[in-house]
């Protein structure tokens, strides 16, 4: 669980809003497929949600560039080409300060096909050591007026050269940023964000020739409507991934200094399980920094690398989709789905899903225990159509698949409203997930892909 005794970001956005790895997937059982969304096209447009990025060659030369460059190639992305100038950066978490050479990239207006009340970016890339990257996101209200340039994260793969952080304290009094969500501060008004662009600031050390390489930008709107139950739908695969399991719970008390050690990991611990089922796996020297007497220490690696020193914890959601990426041949996104039909859609293509739920012990029969805010994997479903998850909230590595039922698992998944242990209305995720594949999918997989919004 992350940070179940605390009130969640999640939490204090629902007070906000309501004052108003090249591969195929693992061998899996036989299956039946379900009704694709990609089989009615009327179905994608109704979807209360928008999630578009830049990939293409074409992508990174449509964008206004500001000493970066697009390369081809495979995997085509951005790079710095010649600075346009330097910049001192004090890191806020460390107090040092240093000078790095800069260049930007900014996408074109994407228009919004749902005017959104939250906006989430996330983004796949490289940074070698001495490089760090900036992502901001600008949009534009339905009253036609904008928004400031907010950060979205200051992200390295390592921890190194900068420290890995949100940013706080940005609102201009109508949206605020919540670690790694743009929110609408009072939906009620009927105020939304129906426009964005997203800007790049990639680093160097100054007088070499590193540089950062992105591949993927994007970002998800949505607009959720607010809702303590949502409808149940008909069960329609029966299908399990061989998805490695890891709990988190064997690590409580490692590395207190990322988020009080493993009984809060339980984002960094999922992203693991899903990154090596697709193969990506981390090398003796990487590893070379655990203490060798811990189990399974790539568990503590993904701790160390999706740390966000602002938020204090391994659960910023974008951050955990770029670790993903950064093994060779995946790429992650963060988006919302809309059923656990789409979830089924997924999982017939041989595509694992990363999920954020909240509950009451009693709301989710079998777990065990109640959370403010906590990760899993869904990675399959029975014949009867329950939930088969790899929940890293388990006392083993053996007792992380678990099969929870259906119509609660539905329910804690997709709402955006409950009562907490207290009786006090706060937030649900509203169907938040991240989807960790390979760079070059395949027919089957693109399509799934494309059934949910994602391309």
């Amino acid at each position: 669980m992350s940070r179940a005794q605390e009130p969640s970001r999640r939490t204090v956005l629902a007070v906000a809003v309501a004052a108003a790895v090249t591969g195929t997937a693992a061998p899996a059982a036989a299956a039946t497929a379900p009704h694709s969304a990609a089989d009615d096209p009327g179905q994608a447009q109704a979807r209360p949600i928008d999630y578009h990025a830049w990939t293409t060659y074409r992508d990174w030369r449509c964008g206004t560039a500001e000493g970066t460059r697009a390369v081809s190639g495979r995997r085509p992305g951005v790079v710095i080409g010649a600075p346009v100038g330097r910049t001192d950066y004090t890191d806020p978490h460390t107090g040092s300060t240093a000078t790095w050479e800069y260049a930007t990239w900014t996408s074109p207006v994407h228009r919004l096909t749902v005017p959104a009340t939250e906006v989430i970016a996330s983004w796949n890339a490289h940074t070698p050591d001495g490089t760090w990257l900036q992502v901001e996101l600008q949009g534009t209200y339905s009253d036609g007026t904008g928004t400031p340039w907010y950060v979205m994260g200051r992200w390295a793969a390592g921890d190194q050269d900068i420290k890995r952080t949100s940013v706080d304290d940005q609102t201009d009094g109508r949206s605020t940023v919540w670690t790694d969500t743009l929110a609408i501060d009072d939906a009620g008004t009927g105020l939304r964000v129906t426009s964005y662009r997203l800007r790049l600031t990639l680093h160097r050390r100054p007088g070499t020739r590193l540089t950062p390489t992105v591949w993927r930008l994007g970002a998800m709107g949505s607009d959720i409507p607010d809702r303590f139950t949502v409808p149940a739908s008909a069960p329609g695969l029966a299908q399990e991934l061989a998805v490695p399991r890891y709990s988190q719970e064997i690590h409580k008390g490692q590395y207190p200094e990322y988020d009080n050690g493993g009984e809060a990991w339980c984002s960094p611990t999922s992203s693991q399980m899903i990154i090596e089922y697709w193969g990506g796996r981390l090398t003796p020297e990487q590893l070379s920094w655990v203490d060798p007497s811990y189990a399974d220490p790539q568990v503590c690696h993904a701790a160390r690398s999706t740390y966000d020193h602002q938020y204090q914890g391994c659960g910023n959601w974008p951050f955990n989709a770029a670790y993903a990426a950064t093994f060779e041949g995946l790429q992650g996104v963060v988006t919302r789905l809309a059923s656990l039909t789409d979830l089924e859609t997924l999982i017939a293509a041989g595509i694992p899903a990363i999920t954020s739920q909240s509950f009451l012990k009693d709301e989710l029969t079998g777990a065990g225990y109640g959370t403010s805010g906590h990760l899993m994997t869904v990675i399959g479903f029975t014949a009867d159509g329950d939930v088969i998850a790899g929940d890293p909230a388990s006392p083993s590595d053996e007792a992380v698949r678990r099969v929870y039922k259906r119509r609660e698992w539905e329910n804690i998944w997709l709402r955006t409203k409950r009562y907490n242990a207290s009786g006090k209305v706060v937030s649900g995720t509203g169907g938040v997930c991240y989807l960790y594949f390979p760079a070059h999918p395949t027919p089957h997989q693109r399509k799934a892909l494309a059934a949910v919004g994602v391309h």
